[in-house]
């Protein structure tokens, strides 16, 4: 056979969700999952196919649903109203983001003591959010993600193994907000790292990302290698 995909409702608060699930079922027993969280349009096919690509890798992947089943953000706009009220609420967002990953380690597939999260964006941050609750999981790793502070979480230990993967050109996440990244994990206890690639822009990894104007570029190389980066990521913390 080959990678298998399924669909789960679950809530979190009153609200419907829906995960994308992926796993390859010529892999038997359980298997370390990667957790997976959209950018600002919402869980797309985009996240969908990362999820099939990391089955193929041999994970149980699970692309979870921020903002509610079937909700999609058609343009900057609508994508900018349905991120802002997480934007706002830190602490909401970050019940949600613990309400996938349990969902994630519910699944028979998956080895719940080995679990890791990667994000895209907003998904980017997150990814750093979850770990910054001290969440107990095995690794965080950030594409193109924003860096802000939660507000919440200082004095919080992180656990989780951390990686993010940004274009140093990205004007949404200057090189002073990287430095701050840095500073932020050191005192909270963190195993870091930070890749920049250079003559990069944000949402390098998405080859619809065609807006230089708004700082939001495909790179090709730094896709590559990023995703690369990750691939090592994963195999280290959930090995």
């Amino acid at each position: 056979m080959a990678v298998q995909t399924r669909t789960i409702d679950h809530t979190d608060g009153g609200t419907g969700l829906e995960g994308y699930f992926a796993w390859d079922d010529v892999v038997f027993g359980a298997r370390p999952g990667v957790l997976i969280v959209h950018a600002w349009a919402g869980r797309s096919p985009f996240e969908e196919e990362v999820a099939r690509k990391l089955a193929a890798l041999g994970y149980a992947a699970l692309a979870m649903d921020v903002y509610g089943k079937g909700v999609l953000g058609g343009g900057p706009e609508e994508n900018t109203k349905l991120m802002t009220p997480f934007l706002e609420d830190r602490p909401m967002l970050q019940n949600r983001l613990k309400t996938g990953l349990q969902v994630l380690r519910d699944q028979a597939e998956t080895d719940a003591g080995k679990v890791a999260a990667t994000g895209y964006c907003f998904g980017g941050l997150c990814v750093l959010d979850l770990a910054r609750t001290g969440e107990d999981f095995q690794g965080a790793a950030s594409f193109h993600g924003l860096f802000n502070k939660p507000g919440n979480t200082d004095g919080t230990a992180i656990k989780a193994k951390v990686l993010a993967l940004h274009g140093w050109d990205d004007p949404m996440v200057p090189p002073a907000d990287v430095v701050a990244l840095a500073e932020e994990l050191t005192a909270a206890g963190a195993d870091w790292q930070i890749h920049g690639y250079g003559n990069t822009l944000h949402a390098f990894t998405h080859p619809e990302a065609n807006a230089p104007d708004m700082g939001a570029m495909y790179q090709a190389d730094a896709d590559r290698r990023s995703w690369q980066a990750m691939e090592n990521f994963l195999a280290e913390v959930l090995a």
